[in-house]
């Protein structure tokens, strides 16, 4: 398993590598022209009709931020359409998306508010239910953002010029940048991560397959190839993935323009984290279950392709990543200390791993001097994983459990600052989480055992990680909340 992740960071790596020294840029590989306005007469119609999608629900702390910003884009004000999908059920929430809605329409912004009496299907419900309003039908493009998502002006005018010019592409999705980044360690450890997944996942599979996994945010699909894909379903939790892989076996073709950014924020909560977690792990193992022989009997696309989708997309990187690394750093390398006779050669507890990491680090130069601390959070949050993509596999209880991740905004932390220090210890029961406790107890007293009995320093990294995971089961990681 070492091997196999391996060999599929080091080809990602190597893509990414050939890309940047040949300046592979999608503008340079797709035809890419802005969007010409000189003559006035006409200078509107050249504008395609975009609809911008805001799905929310209770996010009270940033939905004025998505609004405004979906509000504030460059482009004919006849020519988009910004469709609010609320689904919240907190009065306060209610109220401030009205206002702001309000607000923008009184600008001559063409907004609507669309609200269901029911959450059937999450998120994909909302924009499954957006999409059949009469309204959607003169539009050729819809753009999505997620309530904390706050494009740039000319997010439109940077995109859509590929959906114009190549009618074969059927998706435009753009990097992530994350405002909350500094806020705390464990946004820092995310930023590591999720730099890394746009860097090398998104950005190797643009280049090589014209396909990716839809980020479910910061992107723009063209209409025609949503609905001719089926257009959302709510199978599993990952609707914007499920989305992604049927258009591919469409025939569709995906570009990630990696220099435009959406300024979003990260969770800065350990609960909040863990949530998205499990929604990120145990979605794509049910949806590779689902959708495995609808892949194999697929005609349109290349077996290269099919391949590609069932082991690299799927089984290497969604399934395989979790489960070995739970498996093997934390509970095979701690027990080996046990048993001596067991010998795990260097090359897969060494030198494979050290490259992986390295890999890993370099899309996030700044935070080189974290590399320590990213792998011990990594294996922490590896069981985490691991246990939902199980979930995933066998479709168990909580395979379709749908928590929205949630986000502070600075309004509310600046609120909390204070509070948070004066119930800090009376919240402590509320923060224990008992599987990091048992897990790092299991290592730490390998780690004695190591110490006493052992030939090396093997202890050293068992104590590390023990500690890892003491940490995270206490509750002291992230920024607290308290119940106010």
């Amino acid at each position: 398993m070492s091997l196999l992740l391996f060999i599929e960071r080091v080809y990602m790596s190597i893509v990414v590598v050939f890309v940047k020294l040949l300046r592979r840029t999608p503008e340079k590989v797709h035809k890419w022209e802005p969007i010409n306005d000189d003559d006035l007469e006409l200078a509107n119609t050249n504008y395609p009709m975009v609809l911008i999608q805001i799905p929310m629900y209770n996010e009270k702390e940033v939905c004025q931020l998505s609004i405004g910003a979906a509000c504030r884009l460059s482009w004919p004000l006849d020519r988009m359409i910004v469709q609010v999908l609320d689904d919240s059920t907190d009065p306060a929430s209610k109220e401030l998306v009205n206002a702001e809605c309000d607000k923008w329409a009184r600008k001559g912004i063409n907004i609507m508010s669309e609200i269901r009496d029911n959450r059937i299907g999450y998120k994909a419900g909302a924009l499954k239910a957006g999409m059949m309003h009469n309204y959607v039908k003169q539009c050729e493009f819809v753009a999505i953002f997620d309530a904390d998502f706050q494009p740039d002006p000319d997010f439109l005018e940077r995109t859509i010029p590929f959906l114009i010019h190549n009618h074969e592409i059927s998706l435009v999705q753009c990097r992530w940048k994350f405002v909350n980044a500094n806020e705390c360690l464990m946004t820092r450890m995310q930023e590591m991560s999720l730099n890394y997944h746009f860097v090398a996942e998104q950005e190797s599979g643009s280049s090589i397959h014209a396909f990716f996994g839809f980020n479910g945010t910061a992107g723009v699909w063209r209409i025609a190839a949503l609905n001719e894909a089926g257009g959302w379903k709510d199978r599993t939790t990952v609707e914007d993935m499920d989305l992604a892989v049927r258009a591919c076996l469409h025939g569709w073709k995906f570009v990630y323009v990696h220099d435009v950014e959406v300024k979003n924020e990260l969770p800065s909560t350990f609960k909040a984290y863990r949530f998205q977690q499990h929604r990120w792990s145990c979605g794509p193992a049910n949806l590779w279950r689902k959708m495995t022989m609808e892949i194999l009997q697929n005609k349109k696309v290349s077996a290269w392709k099919k391949l590609y989708l069932i082991y690299n997309f799927f089984f290497i990187r969604k399934i395989v990543v979790h489960i070995f690394t739970f498996v093997f750093y934390c509970l095979i390398l701690p027990t080996t200390v046990l048993f001596p006779e067991l010998q795990v050669p260097k090359w897969a507890t060494v030198y494979f791993p050290t490259t992986i990491t390295i890999l890993n680090a370099i899309a996030t130069p700044r935070s080189l001097h974290l590399l320590v601390f990213w792998i011990l959070f990594e294996n922490v949050m590896s069981m985490h994983r691991t246990k939902a993509t199980f979930i995933g596999l066998l479709e168990a209880g909580r395979v379709n459990e749908w928590v929205v991740t949630e986000k502070l905004g600075d309004t509310l932390k600046s609120k909390l600052i204070g509070k948070a220090t004066t119930k800090l210890y009376t919240r402590f029961g509320q923060r224990l989480n008992w599987r990091e406790l048992v897990v790092g107890l299991y290592i730490f007293f390998c780690g004695c055992y190591d110490f006493a009995y052992g030939g090396s320093y093997f202890y050293v990294y068992l104590f590390l990680q023990s500690c890892a995971f003491f940490v995270a089961g206490v509750g002291y990681i992230g920024t607290f909340v308290p119940t106010v």
